[in-house]
């Protein structure tokens, strides 16, 4: 592989069509690059496109602007500030690496940022070529699927880690190892892309194996898609004589870990969902309930499930609530919901409850 010509086109082509305007990628620009911005905006990138990421990424620099602030914050306040983007281990790893850090220089070494809780290869080697200009290669989704299609690659890459990573090492410029990744990682997003790329625009379109064939959508090759399975989740939004719900915080474990919810769980074969939540409830809290009628049913869906919320509102008959499952538990008014962290699903429950007591959405928000 021609690798220097291929770094020279890409370099040439980014200097002048690149996506310059990235507030972090401004920073190094400009100044000594920050590397906490940069840790902050790779991990928020590892499951979430920049356009959504970015207005994410400027309220949390507004509110933790520092290492130490993000180390000295509590747990629910970093939650507060990543609700919504989903994959929410990934802010309590921040929050964990952080008091790690503080009071130590930056690593400049991959072992170290591996070492830290949720970074991997690529988000290291990003975070160390965007910060200190070293030379370490990335493999994110975007680079997987230029270099799949540079070569023509004809098996899906997640068989093939090494290769691609190889791939990578090859073609990284050590010159300008900065630039250079970023440069890949905008050839991807920009023209590259999953679908339609824009070919006649791309500065490797010469060397493009898949361009030759004619076919460059039909790479990366796929994995057969299995179909997802389904859950029924029965959800409980149970009131005292005071007009609050009852919510818990999920054990800090999983993707959402650390969130607050409606308390439910799964509806076993051959029940009746409305016998699903009084049991899940009682196997969970504690309480007795009596279901009254339904508040909404939504569906939301993962990468490797489906899920249906059937949402009732219920009456507390007995029994102190208790955390059996959970971290604790809170009778919460309505309008207050706001200050607590939860699943993106939640929202919609939220807004439902809010509208049939006849409180506004925006009386709700957090000053």
């Amino acid at each position: 592989m021609p690798t220097g010509p291929l770094c020279a086109l890409l370099l040439a082509w980014w200097d002048e069509h690149g996506r310059h305007d990235i507030p972090w990628k401004q920073a190094i620009a400009s100044a000594q690059p920050d590397p906490y911005g940069i840790w902050i905006a790779e991990v928020m990138l590892q499951q979430t496109q920049l356009q959504v990421a970015l207005p994410y990424w400027q309220r949390w620099m507004q509110a933790l602007p520092t290492l130490d602030a993000l180390a000295s914050a509590d747990e629910q306040q970093v939650l507060l500030f990543w609700q919504g983007l989903g994959y929410y281990s990934r802010a309590r790893r921040l929050h964990q690496a952080a008091q790690q850090l503080q009071g130590q220089l930056w690593p400049q070494d991959l072992e170290d940022w591996l070492a830290l809780p949720g970074i991997g290869r690529s988000t290291a080697g990003s975070i160390l070529s965007s910060a200190f200009d070293r030379p370490f290669a990335i493999l994110d989704g975007n680079v997987k699927r230029v270099l799949a299609r540079l070569t023509a690659f004809e098996q899906p890459p997640a068989r093939h880690s090494a290769h691609f990573w190889s791939l990578s090492e090859q073609l990284l410029d050590r010159q300008r190892p900065r630039d250079f990744n970023q440069a890949l990682m905008d050839l991807g997003a920009t023209l590259c892309t999953p679908r339609q790329p824009d070919c006649p625009r791309c500065p490797w379109q010469s060397h493009c194996a898949a361009y030759a064939a004619g076919s460059p959508e039909q790479f990366p090759v796929k994995e057969s898609p299995k179909p997802l399975p389904l859950q029924v989740i029965g959800v409980g939004v149970v009131l005292n004589e005071a007009g609050e719900v009852l919510i818990d915080q999920r054990l800090n474990e999983g993707l959402l870990g650390g969130l607050w919810e409606f308390p439910g769980g799964k509806q076993e074969p051959g029940e009746a969902i409305e016998a699903t939540v009084v049991r899940e409830l009682q196997e969970e809290l504690a309480i007795e309930v009596e279901v009254t009628e339904p508040l909404i049913s939504l569906d939301h869906a993962y990468s490797h499930k489906r899920l249906r919320f059937e949402v009732f509102l219920c009456r507390w008959i007995s029994g102190e609530p208790q955390p059996l499952a959970s971290q604790q538990v809170r009778w919460v008014h309505p309008t207050g919901l706001a200050a607590f962290p939860f699943p993106a699903a939640n929202a919609r429950i939220i807004a439902a409850l809010l509208q049939r007591f006849g409180h506004s959405e925006e009386s709700s928000k957090v000053a």
